[in-house]
């Protein structure tokens, strides 16, 4: 791997072509080196390591490692990571599996890439309208879970999810997108087909931004992932809601759609979020979530048949598309 465009080419350029910046790279202490690679990425630390054994030795130090690692990671990794021989094999450990805090109501993981911090709180950790009324409600296990309990919607007139997560525990620099993960039982849902829901991402106390989606496509060539244009959901991507289907908030002609995990689960995009380099405003500063029925359509139909596992918070990855919903008031967040 030769990177020339490092050496000196204004007097040298003879010397440039034979001296590749592998071999000056290798002529730095081994510790200077490791914090010329801490400041890059672990997805860089894992490519640079190729380049020669000394480069090898550095990139893979504790030194670069830690630096990769959140600083609160004492507090958020089990026990058993005084087994781990180094940093970067507690850093994939981190990556490849998430470890569960917050007594089991929440879990966290690294994004392998990029090393910023991911969440999914359970379903035990958000408000859940009427979740205490077993008539509504029921909590159940699920093999296919994170957590020790998931959430089952037995029969509901009236649909409403909302959650918080503190700014401080999320990376800074780092825009972030936010989904609900679920899936119908055996016996299928009732009453969501085709019937957009209102979500809300946003800082607590501030403007939210506002954006539809559906739990539920419609059935004709069934999957998560497909969807048939029928009149409810045709009309809301549309800007054309018919006089039945009252909420006639501009949708910009955008609902989001569930898709399949490939865990047995399916998730559905509420929003995004946009944590500064600076950090919060303030250490206390939240973040809130919230997916419900549209404040005015029409109450009473009744609802039943998901299972909902929590809501997950992880960055935006290379490539991905970010929509920008609108607030109440036409002001992004």
């Amino acid at each position: 791997m030769e990177q020339s465009e490092l050496g000196d080419s204004s007097s040298r350029n003879d010397e440039i072509v034979s001296i590749g910046v592998p071999a000056r790279f290798d002529t730095l202490p081994e510790d200077c080196i490791s914090m010329v690679i801490y400041r890059t990425s672990p997805r860089d630390a894992c490519v640079v390591a190729s380049v020669s054994k000394t480069v090898k030795s550095a990139a893979e130090s504790d030194l670069v490692w830690e630096k990769f690692l959140p600083q609160d990671y004492s507090s958020l990794v089990p026990p058993r990571s005084v087994d781990f021989s180094s940093k970067k094999e507690m850093y994939m450990s981190l990556a490849d599996d998430s470890v569960l805090i917050d007594d089991g109501k929440k879990s966290f993981w690294l994004e392998k890439g990029s090393g910023k911090k991911c969440y999914m709180l359970s379903a035990m950790d958000l408000n859940i309208l009427w979740i205490n009324r077993p008539l509504y409600w029921k909590w159940n296990t699920d093999p296919e879970s994170k957590f020790e309990k998931v959430a089952e919607l037995r029969h509901v007139c009236w649909f409403k999810i909302q959650g918080k997560i503190s700014c401080g525990m999320l990376s800074k620099g780092t825009h972030y997108f936010v989904y609900l993960v679920f899936k119908r039982t055996s016996g299928g849902s009732v009453g969501f087909e085709d019937t957009p829901m209102e979500a809300q991402v946003g800082f607590v106390g501030k403007e939210s931004s506002k954006s539809f989606v559906l739990l539920e496509p419609g059935r004709r060539g069934y999957r998560y992932s497909c969807v048939s244009r029928r009149p409810v959901y045709s009309e809301f991507r549309t800007r054309r809601p018919r006089a039945g289907v009252r909420g006639e908030r501009a949708t910009d002609g955008h609902v989001e759609e569930p898709k399949e995990r490939g865990d047995g689960w399916s998730e559905v995009k509420l929003g995004n979020t946009y944590i500064s380099d600076g950090g919060c405003d303030d250490d206390g500063d939240e973040i809130e979530f919230a997916i419900m029925e549209i404040r005015n359509s029409e109450k009473g139909q009744r609802k039943s048949g998901l299972i909902f596992q929590g809501i997950e918070i992880r960055p935006m990855k290379e490539g991905e598309e970010m929509v920008i919903a609108k607030s109440s008031n036409s002001d992004n967040i």
